[in-house]
């Protein structure tokens, strides 16, 4: 099945294009790394995929709902179908990993209790993070950090994980850990589009490779 479906694509920040001409499909459980440059568009398609910046021309189709367009009331029901992990954790402060977690579920409509932290459990056991559940975030290092963002994107079962530079704050080793946990879970059966500038993942994590440069989109 086709989690995502771009045909000339254009899309513009600010009303500069930002990239144009892009066609780019993917199924499910493809990994796909998006390589390029700082500022050469990999992080203002991704926004695009779940409705953050609109797509100004072409036809883009993400999980079955037309980003032309799209009503706003739609666009919450999209996200919910998508993990998204960011470079920068985005984990609130004030809380621990298992009320990190709840916040989550709490937001998105889940109301049983046991329902609630048996999906916890099972996320942090999918990132071998159980026995951290009661940790504050700045308790952990970067890397563990980052396998709670993972299973955050994880609790709603998302059929898509878009991962936005998942390695830029992390040591080589860590970000290592991260991108094989990233494939572990496209093997069973979620697209994983992984956004990096680094180039030697791909040889050690197989993957599609698609170059964002001179405001295009090619697949190497």
């Amino acid at each position: 099945m086709e989690s995502i479906n771009y045909r000339n694509v254009e899309i513009l920040r600010k009303e500069l294009v930002v990239l144009k001409h892009v066609n780019l499909n993917v199924n499910s459980g493809e990994f796909v790394y998006l390589i390029g440059k700082v500022g050469s568009g990999k992080s203002s398609l991704m926004k695009s995929m779940y409705a953050e910046i609109p797509v100004f021309d072409g036809q883009a189709h993400v999980l079955g709902y037309d980003l032309i367009g799209i009503k706003r009331s739609d666009i919450p029901m999209l996200r919910r179908k998508i993990g998204i992990v960011f470079q920068d954790f985005q984990l609130l402060t004030d809380r621990n990993v298992y009320e990190n977690l709840r916040f989550v579920l709490d937001a998105t409509g889940w109301k049983n209790a046991a329902d609630m932290d048996s999906r916890i459990e099972e996320v942090l056991k999918q990132v071998g993070m159980v026995n951290k559940s009661y940790k504050m975030p700045h308790e952990l290092s970067g890397g563990e950090q980052q396998r709670i963002v993972i299973a955050r994107a994880l609790l709603n079962k998302p059929t898509l994980i878009l991962a936005d530079e998942p390695t830029g704050n992390l040591d080589p080793e860590t970000g290592d850990k991260i991108v094989a946990l990233l494939h572990e879970i496209s093997g069973q059966g979620t697209a994983v589009v992984m956004a990096t500038h680094n180039h030697s993942f791909s040889s050690r994590f197989p993957g599609r490779v698609i170059i964002c440069e001179n405001k295009q989109v090619t697949e190497v």
